[in-house]
């Protein structure tokens, strides 16, 4: 579960509007020459929401290739914010056009039902056009997806210019495409085998022919896909002449009825679902060899009611690295496996610390010296280790987190990583001398917030940053981070599409107040220009939940900004169990779901309370699906100290979840004790007392429909006053220009009828 997509805080916002040009001014200047222009204009609802983009373009996918002489990114287009190209820039020639048309080479054609629900997975269930490319190895060539056929797309050589269909992958929609390492063959899934074939040749495939439509090959499983974070199913050799194979069989897996209901039809779905406490899908490895004719059957262990969690090769592939996951989530072996026996062995487990759980990384790299770089959060907090021979060394330790492991210089003994050491809400980007690891050097302005990417070699780096006023912009930097070239200069000046804004912008404060054990929690505040003696009313968002982390520094998106411009105070709180502040922050909803976030949210309303230009009695609480399910237990548990609630996909019993997330904060809901209970949004609803505005897709297959309709019937049986609006068609994410104009319309009507009117008094 994560937040809604409307919602994301800077960190997760894209790299927007297309320039190369020279270092901008001074934050400061440009605030200074806004003061000088016209009168400041405020945004508004229908504004934030059309296109283009407030925020400027949104391309997505920004890489090098392999040589580094080109980077490509998929662009949006200004009339329409959800459809993608491909663009590229020649740093040789120092040019930019577009690689890659998607909408004349769109087929018109309704995506399979599976590869619409990949893309849900992936949180891009409303992009067009081309949403994935992977570059060939030898820099001449891209391999695109567009609407489930493939093209490759030349960009240097003799047929530069040209994109040509790949022969071997037509004749029905394609799934999880990828190309060989040495750029010969192409891998995909269609009708839930795996095809390989070279680029010039025919398909052939590799897995068997499965009688049962539960049985796929070369797809990641639902639950991988949604909560473990990983969407491959198939993991080339180096050499190229073999695979590894994820194989799932889901017939034990029991069967829910999802009705998607729409404006002008319901369809029904029967979905093979894992919900808390049953069956998963039974998940396999296997090594096929490119020509069909080899499988080798991987030994993942006894115990089958377990994650496939990672799969790596070892750069010489004489070794496969199987991450494996116990279904309690508090136990991760690292198994080596040899790809000609599948026979394995544990090079190392990491264990949880007690009541708690393995956060599962992607902060790790297999080195050509057989070492290994890796995450771990065994002292408390997440840092890098190194493994090699059999022992551990410490790289990195604090009392912070490293975020990310952006890339190795193998050659120069160099890492370059992400973490919040300067600043827990705010990223920053360091080198790391793998000599001498006591020493970490920032590379990025600390007066941003920052992360980064890199070319393989990690010679050159992807920054990519963002400020208060400042929407997020990319550089082209050297392995010191100084900058080459603007990728996204997204100045906010001229023609930007917040430029007209920016002299109304409000900026955003920061604080801390103590939760009742006495930890620090950081909170963020926007206001409206305050008139002494006037108090305000307050819109306090929410999400709450792990793996997640609200209040950072920079840009915090244009709807707060919005419903600043309507007279609102915008508030926000991290509550104990946020991310990127270790173990022991997070970990007390353990098998206490709704606990101590709640008792931390009163703690932050009751601070409001306290301030002057705050009015008590107009203080209002919104969440979306984690936070949707908080606001719920907040009105539950403290009847009176909200003025009232707006509860978006929210969860109200956690069996209806799925098993990885909800086992993995709860545990087993078969087990004695009534967590589940005590957790779920059910039992304590005849308690709400004030006025609740629910709010849920009609497709959601995330959280699903049931949670809210259950909900209503416990409210309606205790003759619990409230109202809903429900949105056909719409899925977890209930977006669009006009559909979220509609939703918050719907919000602030709902909180004004109530007195929760906009304004200071």
């Amino acid at each position: 579960m994560r937040p809604a997509p409307l919602l994301m805080p800077a960190p997760l916002l894209m790299i927007a509007a297309l320039m190369v040009g020279l270092v901008p001014a001074s934050l400061a200047a440009r605030e200074n020459a806004v003061s000088q222009s016209a009168a400041p204009t405020q945004i508004s609802l229908e504004r934030v929401f059309a296109s283009p983009g407030i925020a400027g373009a949104v391309p997505r996918g920004v890489r090098l290739s392999p040589d580094g002489r080109f980077l490509t990114m998929l662009k949006n287009r200004p009339d329409d914010r959800t459809r993608y190209d491909l663009w590229g820039f020649d740093r040789h020639s120092g040019t930019w056009r577009m690689l890659v048309d998607s909408a004349r080479l769109a087929s018109g054609k309704d995506l399979s039902e599976a590869a619409k629900m990949q893309r849900e997975r992936e949180r891009i269930g409303e992009l067009k056009g081309i949403v994935s490319y992977d570059w060939a190895p030898d820099s001449q060539s891209v391999l695109v997806p567009v609407d489930g056929r493939l093209f490759l797309a030349h960009v240097a050589g003799k047929e530069a210019g040209t994109v040509v269909p790949i022969a071997a992958a037509q004749g029905g929609e394609v799934l999880n495409p990828t190309l060989g390492p040495k750029g010969g063959h192409i891998a995909f899934v269609r009708d839930r085998r795996l095809w390989v074939a070279p680029l010039a040749g025919n398909a052939i495939a590799v897995s068997p022919a499965e009688t049962s439509p539960d049985v796929h090959w070369g797809e990641a499983e639902f639950i991988a896909q949604e909560e473990l974070h990983r969407m491959a199913g198939t993991w080339w050799a180096p050499d190229e002449t073999r695979l590894a194979v994820e194989r799932y069989d889901e017939s034990g897996v029991g069967l829910v009825t999802r009705a998607a209901i729409g404006a002008g039809a319901t369809s029904v779905t029967q979905q093979r679902y894992p919900a808390a406490g049953a069956a998963n899908a039974v998940v396999s490895l296997a090594i096929l060899s490119t020509d069909g004719e080899t499988r080798v059957d991987v030994d993942l262990g006894a115990d089958k009611d377990i994650y496939l969690a990672r799969v790596d090769w070892a750069r010489d592939g004489k070794t496969l690295f199987v991450q494996r996951l116990n279904r309690a989530q508090d136990r991760l072996d690292m198994l080596a496996v040899d790809p000609g026996s599948g026979a394995s062995r544990v090079l190392f487990t990491e264990h949880a610390a007690p009541k708690s759980w393995i956060n599962l990384s992607t902060a790790y790299r297999f080195l050509a010296d057989g070492s290994l770089i890796w995450w771990s959060e065994r002292d408390g907090h997440g840092h890098l280790y190194r493994f090699k021979g059999g022992q551990w060394q410490r790289l990195t330790q604090g009392d912070w987190e490293v975020t990310a492991l952006v890339a190795v210089d193998e050659k120069a003994g160099r890492l370059i990583l992400t973490g919040n050491r300067d600043d827990v809400l705010s990223g920053q980007v360091y080198a790391l001398d793998l000599a001498h690891p006591d020493t970490l050097t920032p590379l990025g302005d600390p007066a941003y917030d920052n992360s980064a990417s890199a070319d393989a070699a990690g010679h050159t780096l992807i920054v990519t940053r963002n400020a208060d006023a400042q929407p997020p912009q990319s550089y082209l930097a050297d392995a010191k981070g100084e900058r080459l070239a603007w990728i996204e200069e997204n100045r906010v000046e001229g023609h930007h599409p917040y430029a007209p804004y920016l002299a109304a912008h409000r900026p955003a404060q920061f604080g801390t107040i103590k939760a009742d054990d006495g930890t620090d929690l950081h909170w963020m505040m926007i206001t409206p220009p305050l008139e002494p003696g006037k108090r305000y009313p307050v819109f306090t968002y929410h999400y709450g939940g792990p793996s997640a982390q609200v209040v950072r520094r920079g840009w915090q998106g244009a709807l707060a900004q919005a419903v600043v411009a309507k007279g609102y105070i915008w508030f926000a709180i991290d509550n104990r169990g946020s991310a990127n502040r270790g173990v022991a922050f997070e970990s007390p909803i353990w098998h206490a779901m709704g606990t101590v976030e709640v008792a931390d949210q009163l703690a932050g309303t009751r601070w409001l309370k306290a301030q002057p230009f705050v009015d008590p009695a107009r203080i209002a609480t919104f969440g979306w699906s984690y936070g949707g399910y908080m606001t719920l237990k907040m009105l539950e548990e403290h009847p009176g100290e909200w003025a009232a609630g707006i509860a978006v996909a929210p969860v109200t019993r956690w069996e209806l979840y799925d098993t990885a997330y909800t086992e993995r904060y709860l545990g087993d809901p078969h087990a004695p004790g009534g967590v589940y209970d005590r957790a779920g949004a059910l039992i304590d609803a005849p308690k709400i007392a004030d006025p609740l505005l629910v709010i849920h897709g009609m497709a959601d297959d995330n959280v699903v429909l049931d949670n809210t309709t259950a909900l209503a019937a416990t409210l309606q049986a205790h003759a619990v006053p409230f109202e809903m609006m429900l949105y056909p068609g719409q899925t977890h994410g209930i977006g669009g220009p006009k559909i979220s104009v509609h939703l918050y319309d719907r919000v602030f009507d709902f909180l004004a009828r109530h007195g929760v009117v906009a304004g200071g008094q």
